[in-house]
């Protein structure tokens, strides 16, 4: 292996310091087995696990494309790019992919990249113009190849393979098990590394209890968020009117935090989902509406408040945190008197949080409210360009932007809101004036 003792300047380029135990098992099965089916979960660290050997496979005196990485999004591919650049390796990459110039990758091409990354129809009109040759592709990689099943790449997958003569590994990588794979991919009896995790190994969950005093457990909840180092939190309760008190008594007490449940109405629910994603509001407090599907980042820090009553609630709300492979803690927050549960082993380790009283650091952003969105001709890029150029804002200052159908949203940071709001009050964005303010907060309705 003439480039094994490269990898180290790899990590460094990187900035990791070692990999994890599925990169490093795939490693070693990608390098030493034809067939290989790699499954793990999104975010795990996957386009990492091929790449560093495919980088061992190639061959610096060989001429043109030699691993083949197909994909089945544009997004997907850029990202598996960014990576291998990343990598500072000295070998060439390229992407192709629909809607991208064809010219331009034609000219790319004709200087042929060491790995080629591209999706399946775009891949497919390329070996049919006979832009690249095909000849030295050694390895071919299908990643997130249940995706590409699921878009009905099959035909230009298939037509694709066939024309690889030389291939003499592939590597399959998804992120769901039990799938079928296709004959034509010629993977029989692949060696299958599976590193989904199955509810019971979630073993990077730690719990603990927090022992309340009081019966009314806010004190020791605002104790609790003072003590997580400024790090956001998901808080589960068990009633709709719990989650407004909640959410209220730690807003008067100086947290940024809002509520979420099932009596709100969709605008109200989407616009506190909004706040706590883009990092406006760092505690989101809920029933367990949000214990299933919830479109939210993975959380480090998830509370009970309250217990629920079922073991099932109690796994899919712990859902919420220690994904992948990240790690992340479960509180019980517990006063004495309560029902003691037969699903909850009460040995687990005491976490003290008394005297923890240091505020959390306000969020960095401040949600700002765009009254159009994509059925009024607005994409992200509109409201970029329009808050950077007329708003001033620089690169950092701008944080997620979401566009619905009639309206938009966009984090930006706080102390940059009252210029930008200055800046562009005469303006207009697309030839259209909108209104553009900060963003209500969803707080309780006052009866």
């Amino acid at each position: 292996m003439t480039n094994h003792h490269h990898s180290n300047n790899i990590l460094l380029n990187l900035g990791i310091d070692s990999l994890n135990e599925m990169q490093l098992s795939a490693q070693e099965t990608i390098l030493n087995d034809r067939n290989v089916l790699l499954l793990s979960p999104t975010g795990s660290g996957k386009t990492l696990a091929f790449l560093l050997p495919i980088f061992e496979l190639l061959d610096e005196y060989t001429a043109g494309v030699q691993c083949l990485i197909l994909v089945p999004s544009r997004e997907l591919g850029l990202q598996i790019e960014q990576v291998w650049k990343k990598m500072g390796t000295a070998y060439k990459v390229n992407v192709c992919y629909g809607g991208h110039s064809i010219e331009t990758e034609i000219k790319n091409l004709s200087n042929p990249p060491a790995v080629l990354i591209g999706t399946p129809g775009r891949i497919a009109d390329h070996i049919d113009r006979g832009t690249f040759k095909v000849d030295r592709i050694q390895t071919l990689i299908l990643d997130e190849f249940d995706k590409s099943l699921q878009l009905g790449f099959h035909e230009q997958m298939s037509f694709i393979i066939s024309r690889l003569p030389k291939l003499n590994k592939r590597v399959l990588v998804s992120a769901t098990s039990g799938i079928e794979i296709p004959r034509y991919t010629q993977v029989v009896h692949p060696t299958v590394l599976d590193f989904i995790p199955s509810e019971e190994e979630k073993v990077n969950l730690s719990m603990k209890m927090v022992v309340s005093k009081e019966k009314d457990k806010i004190g020791s909840l605002f104790n609790l968020i003072c003590s997580l180092k400024s790090q956001s939190a998901l808080i589960f309760c068990n009633h709709r009117d719990a989650a407004e008190r909640i959410s209220d008594s730690l807003n008067e007490k100086g947290i940024y935090a809002t509520y979420y449940h099932g009596g709100m109405d969709q605008d109200e629910r989407e616009r506190a989902l909004i706040q706590f994603r883009n990092g406006s509001v760092s505690y989101l407090v809920t029933t367990d509406l949000a214990a299933r599907g919830l479109d939210i980042p993975e959380m480090k820090h998830v509370i009970h408040y309250h217990l629920p009553s079922k073991e099932d609630e109690f796994t899919h709300r712990n859902g919420r945190t220690a994904r992948m492979l990240a790690t992340g803690t479960a509180y019980l927050i517990i006063h004495e008197s309560e029902k003691k549960l037969e699903y909850i082993d009460y040995d687990m380790p005491v976490l003290k949080v008394d005297n923890a009283n240091t505020l959390p650091k306000p969020p960095e952003f401040q949600t700002i409210y765009i009254s159009g969105g994509k059925k009024n001709k607005l994409n992200k890029i509109d409201i970029v360009g329009f808050f950077s150029q007329k708003g001033k804002l620089e690169k950092g200052d701008l944080g997620l932007i979401e566009v619905k159908d009639f309206i938009s949203f966009a984090a930006v940071k706080f102390n940059k809101v009252k210029d930008l709001l200055q800046n562009i009050r005469d303006e207009k964005m697309k030839g259209k004036k909108f209104k553009i303010e900060v963003a209500r907060k969803v707080v309780k309705k006052e009866e």
